[in-house]
């Protein structure tokens, strides 16, 4: 049976904790396009932002050393 799609920080794709790495790969989009687009949220709207990547470090579990690393293209 398919496994549910799970949300994790990424082990690989880290710049400061993970977070924008492991949306990216639940998203399957380029982990810079989300780092991009947190940027650009966080210009526009401040503090809110900051706290909410916070919270994400917080809430959002770190990848399982488990999970293989996707094949490389």
């Amino acid at each position: 049976m398919n496994e549910p799609k799970r949300l994790y920080r990424s082990r690989s794709e880290r710049m400061i904790g993970g977070v924008c790495g492991g949306i990216g790969k639940y998203l399957k989009i380029d982990p810079t396009v989300i780092r991009l687009l947190f940027l650009l949220l966080a210009f526009l709207s401040g503090v809110p932002a900051i706290i909410a990547y916070i919270i994400l470090l917080f809430v959002v579990p770190e990848e399982p050393l488990s999970v293989e690393p996707p094949k490389q293209e």
